[in-house]
């Protein structure tokens, strides 16, 4: 089943519209008569555009939802989209994973539609509102990596005993998705640099490449992952963790989640206690070999060029002003530490 209607929106119906800001009148009045909420009393502020655009639903000013808003194209089907809350159901039923629950609209369907001004349809989504902070936005980001290691060995062991529905379709993250002309989020070599950085990061991605020419797709390398648990995608509150964004989720290999882990912090000082700490936390639910160490660091400079191409294809403000800065630069940094030592990260 495809998108019922042809997918002509444009992430551009958001171009003036800022983190905080109300939504616009369309996405408003769609998304109180999906879900049944008067609109007297309905509230919706924009939480970030990236793959796909979010926002906070408050009901006599109480954040109640999150919805999310589709990029037009971003999803295959609406079974693609549907999918994704399925898997995100089963992980709480299951495997007890800490993630918001998703809502059904008012005609009992995951799976919702709002249409902009121009008359292109969106799909939309809804989660119940979570208290709690960003790890992002937090000072100490690495104290909470043994846990996210320790949650995402859990979607793993889940992931390979799943059965999943029939209808259930996702996108793979293949290396080619990764990074290149058909990478799925932007080509790194988009982006502009000087000639000898990009001889570095052309070279770092052909060693990369290598080492993971050999990682065969059974299920012990391969299978559903959620492809972007990084600290954008991790709230805290109380004491407790929260993991949110299954948006792109898909088929990949299992330690590309370790490289999700660290996106954009890979440069920094704090990353080899990340690292460690992520490592310890698998590890405490299961076990890792050190051929599953080179992996995990050839994945991650994939994943680190991976971002700089999304960086070529996305705004500024889908991030903390000072990563988005340094990403160029960590970038090449992280690339030169691969060629010199590809366990860098992980030894």
């Amino acid at each position: 089943m495809t998108l019922d209607q042809p997918v002509t929106g444009s992430l551009s119906a958001f171009d003036h519209v800022r983190r905080g800001d109300t939504a616009p009148d369309w996405v408003n009045s769609g998304v109180c008569a999906a879900w049944g909420l008067a609109p007297s009393t309905t509230a919706l502020s924009l939480i970030a555009v990236s793959e796909n655009v979010t926002f906070m639903v408050s009901v006599n000013q109480d954040p109640t939802l999150v919805v999310r808003l589709g990029r037009p194209g971003y999803a295959e089907s609406i079974e693609h989209v549907r999918s994704e809350l399925l898997w995100v159901e089963a992980l709480r039923h299951d495997a007890g994973v800490p993630t918001p629950s998703p809502r059904h609209g008012a005609d009992g369907d995951l799976v919702q539609f709002v249409v902009d001004d121009s008359g292109a349809s969106w799909t939309v989504v809804a989660f119940e509102f979570v208290i709690g902070t960003m790890l992002e936005d937090q000072a100490d980001v690495a104290s909470a990596f043994a846990e996210i290691g320790a949650l995402t060995a859990r979607l793993h062991e889940h992931a390979r005993a799943w059965q999943r529905p029939a209808e259930f379709q996702r996108f793979s993250w293949t290396l080619d998705d990764m990074t290149g002309g058909t990478a799925r989020w932007g080509d790194w070599r988009d982006a502009p640099l000087a000639q000898q950085d990009f001889d570095t990061l052309e070279r770092a991605e052909v060693a990369a490449r290598a080492v993971l020419s050999g990682l065969t797709r059974t299920p012990q390398h391969w299978g559903l992952i959620h492809a972007d648990l990084r600290p954008s995608n991790v709230m805290t509150h109380g004491g407790e963790t929260t993991i949110i964004d299954f948006d792109d989720c898909g088929d990949g290999y299992f330690l590309y989640d370790f490289g999700s882990a660290l996106t954009f912090y890979e440069h920094r000082p704090e990353a080899h206690e990340m690292a460690a700490n992520w490592l310890d936390g698998y590890r405490s639910v299961a076990a890792l070999s050190s051929d599953d160490l080179e992996t995990a660091a050839a994945l991650s400079l994939m994943r680190r060029l991976t971002m700089l191409g999304w960086a070529t294809t996305h705004r500024a403000d889908a991030l903390p002003a000072d990563l988005w800065s340094e990403n160029q630069p960590g970038t090449v940094e992280v690339a030169a530490r691969y060629l010199a030592d590809p366990l860098w990260l992980v030894g």
